[in-house]
């Protein structure tokens, strides 16, 4: 069997196992859950604001 046969036996190969896979649509929705915590950065940036307007109203604090 030459180079010729193999390729011949191959696309006979696909084309049987063609039948046997089918590609469906999910019937649900995909979902996916992101949990993104971005509460530590929310913090610091508050943290940092609230140092700044105490060094530019030092009198009042």
């Amino acid at each position: 069997m030459g180079k010729s046969g193999a390729g011949v036996m191959l696309l006979a190969g696909t084309l049987a196992l063609g039948g046997c896979i089918t590609v469906n649509a999910p019937a649900e929705p995909i979902v996916i859950e992101l949990n993104i915590n971005i509460t530590q950065e929310v913090i610091y940036r508050l943290a940092e604001d609230a140092g700044n307007t105490i060094e530019e109203n030092a009198d009042i604090f």
